[in-house]
């Protein structure tokens, strides 16, 4: 028995995806839990498993077709069963489900031997009406698949292709028509040599296409030394469109102060040591960062908001955003209510976060609602750097690594664990001043951990 591939919906926020990539190609063997391809949102990249063994019957829709959610991407059937492909699979993009058209209408018949349907294309959807005016179709003569027979937009690329003999993707077909260009001069590089939006967009920039294949193939590295081109798309992409934004919608200045984390440094020393029977016990200095950069939020409401066009919203909880570096990039989960956890929690919640981001099992959700964000490369050799705000957000922390340095402490020369830390927030909502103050307190409590059982 076959099974359709839907677009998932991974977080209670997302209504579009795109696949960014099959992992499979058609015709291939499947086994239940294999990659089959990547879905991508405006906020992260997941790749989606087979959910039974079988075959790769039909991939409906290609890698950077924007679908509704549900709507049906491919089809997996079982080995020898026998199907009949669908057609016009880019109308999933309209955000119909429906069955595909009847293969007597894929038929190259002659106009006048179609019968008009009896409601005369009054039962049709709004997309198909509008795809049959562009193809200049009669709706009349359309013989509907829905459900309850209602004309739907593959039954009118169906009558197209079987009268006109023109193969071309709905998608393809408005992108001409906008364009005010004649399809039957188009070239069809899509299967069995069925015109997409790519051979539309070819034709009306053809020397944009000239310059981008003649450089190298997509997806191409050039060398074995790793030189060449590569396209920028999946999780490379959304970080370039997501910074890029930030920076240009946004006013950023950069405070950077030293914190003495010795205090620090030992309770987590000490807590380690009391768990130390227990194999699933983590804690790090992120941790004890997370809980501070929370205290402090609460006492500097003003440096926990977010900018909505013209509005500020100052939030009563804390929401913190826990950068996660990945070989692909960086991403941003969202530890929700961050201010009301203590230190155990926290840290069990954020490593089960940072977890599931490294096995590409994040939602859209676990990436939204975020009011500050912390960023931490305490791993390498950098002590401060300058961090780009997620957009909306007011303020960022940026962590550099623990040293040990010679300070002076009540007139002498000591050894102290000490830490970088860069703030980047939005001038627009906040001022240098009071940003200096939130680090101070910053400072304070990690010098002086105590202070946050207060």
């Amino acid at each position: 028995m076959s099974i359709e591939l839907a677009m998932p919906k991974l977080g209670l926020t997302m209504k579009t995806g795109k696949v960014s990539k099959w992992f499979v190609a058609e015709g291939a063997i499947v086994k239940q839990g294999d990659d089959l391809f990547e879905v991508e949102t405006d906020k992260i990249t997941n790749k989606v498993e087979s959910p039974a063994d079988g075959v790769l019957f039909q991939i409906i829709v290609q890698p950077k077709q924007e679908v509704a959610v549900g709507a049906v991407l491919g089809i997996i059937a079982e080995a020898g069963e026998s199907l009949a492909r669908v057609e016009g699979g880019a109308a999933s993009s309209a955000g119909e489900a429906d069955a595909a058209a009847p293969a007597a209408a894929k038929k190259s018949t002659p106009a006048a031997a179609q019968t008009p349907s009896s409601g005369g294309g009054a039962f049709s959807s709004p997309a198909a009406r509008r795809l049959a005016r562009e193809l200049d179709v009669d709706i009349a003569c359309v013989a509907g698949s829905g459900p309850g027979g209602r004309i739907i937009e593959r039954d009118v690329q169906a009558r197209f292709e079987a009268v006109g003999k023109i193969k071309i993707t709905p998608l393809a077909v408005a992108v001409a028509a906008k364009a005010g260009l004649n399809i039957a001069t188009l070239t069809g590089t899509g299967e069995g040599g069925k015109i997409v939006r790519e051979d539309v967009e070819r034709a009306l920039h053809p020397e944009k296409f000239a310059t981008q294949e003649s450089s190298a193939p997509a997806g191409a590295v050039a060398c074995a030394d790793g030189a060449g081109v590569v396209p920028m798309d999946g999780m490379r992409k959304i970080i370039a469109d997501n910074m890029h934004a930030s920076l240009q919608n946004s006013a950023q200045l950069t405070l950077v102060s030293e914190a003495d984390v010795t205090a620090c440094v030992d309770i987590i020393a000490d807590l380690r040591a009391m768990h130390k029977k227990d194999k699933d016990f983590r804690l790090s200095m992120n941790d004890v960062l997370i809980l501070a950069v929370s205290r402090a939020l609460k006492k500097h409401p003003r440096m926990n908001s977010t900018l909505d066009g013209d509005s500020i919203t100052r939030h009563a909880e804390v929401h913190m955003g826990v950068a996660v570096a990945l070989p692909e990039g960086l991403v941003v989960p969202v530890l929700h209510h961050a201010d009301q956890m203590g230190l155990l929690r926290i840290a069990s919640e954020a490593r089960l976060l940072a977890a599931r981001a490294r096995k590409g099992e994040l939602t859209p959700d676990d990436m939204c609602g975020g009011t500050f964000t912390i960023t931490n490369m305490a791993h390498s050799v950098v002590d401060f750097f300058t961090p780009i705000l997620k957009p909306g957000e007011t303020g960022i922390l940026g962590v550099g690594r623990v040293t040990e340095k010679a300070v002076v402490r009540n007139g002498a020369i000591v050894a102290r664990s000490m830490m970088g830390l860069s703030l980047t927030f939005d001038h627009r909502v906040e001022d240098g001043a009071p940003a200096a103050e939130f680090l101070k307190t910053l400072t304070e409590f990690l010098a002086e951990p105590a202070l946050l059982l207060f």
